[in-house]
């Protein structure tokens, strides 16, 4: 072997040992953001979005404040980094389960039923995530509320989209309905510990289609 041949193998060992410290860097970060995002989630479902700060959630999860902004950046960031994970947590439990479903009356039907499964299940534990921040946002503007609003627009658009294949004369109406009794089952759940209200919500959801 010769003298660069020796020089070349070092230069490899050095880029292996580079590339080993980079991904175990980086999949630290990566830990600490899931970790800390889904904790944003639940938390904001209790106390509200705003509540949410690094301090906070750096007691709640044993992460170091300063893990959770070299990850994060700035607090906004989080909050935001909170309702992608919320919506990740959505469309994995009530959303995806029922996609083989078929479209329309089928899917619409099987969709309520995930959404009440998901919610005696405990997923977030001051109940729907969308439900909670839609009402602590619904006045805000800037890049936490934009956040909050697409993913509130997404569900309704989905709802819309189901209703129209199903024949529904007025999707968007149809989707104010069943949202409405989503969001009222939601409240007197978490109000009055109200589980009826679930079936309550579902029954006349049901109702809207033809």
């Amino acid at each position: 072997m010769t003298d660069s041949d020796a020089d070349r193998d070092a230069d490899r060992d050095t880029d292996r040992d580079t590339d080993s410290v980079t991904d175990g860097r980086r999949a630290r970060g990566d830990a600490t953001r899931r970790r800390a995002a889904r904790c944003a989630a639940d938390l904001a479902t209790t106390r509200g979005l705003d509540s949410i700060s690094v301090g906070g959630l750096a007691s709640a999860t044993g992460l170091s404040k300063s893990g959770i902004l070299t990850v994060f950046g700035t607090r906004e960031a989080l909050q935001v980094a909170a309702v992608a994970e919320a919506r990740r947590v959505y469309v994995d439990t009530v959303i995806a389960p029922v996609w083989g479903a078929a479209p329309g009356q089928d899917r619409l039907a099987a969709l309520l039923d995930a959404w009440v499964d998901y919610q005696r299940a405990g997923i977030f534990p001051g109940g729907c995530f969308v439900a909670a921040t839609s009402a602590e946002f619904g006045h805000r503007h800037g890049p936490v509320a934009d956040a909050v609003r697409a993913l509130k627009r997404e569900w309704l658009n989905l709802l819309e989209r189901e209703l129209a294949t199903a024949g529904v004369a007025d999707p968007a109406e149809g989707a104010f309905r069943i949202d409405a009794y989503l969001v009222a089952a939601n409240t007197r759940r978490q109000l009055f510990d109200d589980e009826a209200a679930l079936d309550t919500a579902r029954r006349l959801a049901l109702a809207v289609l033809p």
